[in-house]
């Protein structure tokens, strides 16, 4: 039985490893021909070579998505290799420790770092749009996604451009659906929950992923196999009628009041039985 993807091509971009990674595994899985692009080009090559040694299809293309000349020759390749391009997964994005140090609030922001959230984050998927949609037009069917957050709805006490950043790719993504529906592509966000990939708590003190989990309205935190399994719905044409919104999956972290984990924590210390 042929898989979901089964002749689709697939670029998922920073997918030399965590989410992206696990993103690539899987659209391959479902018979998806992947290019695997990072900026890390081995690392790419490694992922790819994984997918290859399993059975699927994959190349690795170096790739800083912030640059317009990196993004045009990632596509050709990609089209020179594989034919086509049905779906372009935008999930690169830089939130290395150095970079969560100075994107901070914002009277305290480093601009440097508001500017490089904002070239790989929101200008590296708006150049790879650019480049990857009008193969899809060639078509007539495709799917962009992008990978967002619920820092892009909901404000914090740190990461300021990070947080602007992925507020503005979900409204990238109406655009791209607004503009180029008709012409059979489709576009939507991704709004990531925390689903700790290996390079995740390199970043995260585990004093904050405790919070994080007890704001989850499911029992743990999300695993990159429960993200990537949107992905590959989103890919497919059993989300062929879902265009130009956010799908939303964190385990109900953005869907409830801010004060409920404080609430229960009350609740539990006067004996009350109500929540």
């Amino acid at each position: 039985m042929a898989g979901k993807l089964e002749g689709r091509v697939a670029i998922i971009t920073g997918a030399g490893g965590g989410l992206g990674a696990e993103c690539a595994r899987v659209l391959a899985s479902h018979g998806a021909s992947v290019a695997v692009a990072d900026i890390n080009g081995t690392a790419a090559e490694v992922v790819a070579e994984s997918i290859r040694a399993g059975g699927g299809k994959a190349i690795g293309v170096s790739t800083d998505v912030s640059k317009e000349a990196d993004v045009k020759a990632m596509v050709e390749a990609v089209v020179a290799h594989f034919g086509r391009i049905d779906v372009l997964h935008n999930n690169a994005a830089i939130l290395n420790m150095e970079q969560r140090q100075k994107d901070r609030d914002v009277v305290n922001m480093d601009v440097d770092a508001w500017d490089r959230s904002m070239a790989v984050n929101l200008r590296g998927a708006m150049l790879c749009c650019k480049h990857a949609i009008p193969e899809m037009l060639k078509l007539g069917r495709g799917s962009v996604i992008f990978a967002t957050s619920g820092l892009g709805a909901q404000g914090d006490v740190t990461l300021s451009a990070y947080a602007a950043s992925k507020a503005g790719l979900m409204m990238l993504a109406k655009s791209v659906a607004a503009q180029y529906g008709k012409q059979g592509v489709r576009s939507n966000a991704l709004q990531i929950g925390l689903a700790p990939a290996e390079n995740a708590h390199e970043t995260m003190p585990a004093a904050l992923l405790n919070i994080i989990r007890e704001n989850h309205l499911t029992p743990e935190l999300g695993t990159p196999r429960q993200i990537a399994d949107v992905v590959a719905f989103l890919a497919s044409d059993e989300s062929s009628f879902i265009t130009g919104t956010t799908i939303v999956a964190d385990g109900g972290f953005g869907s409830h009041t801010p004060s409920m984990v404080g609430m229960k924590a009350l609740f539990a210390q006067s004996g009350s039985n109500k929540m």
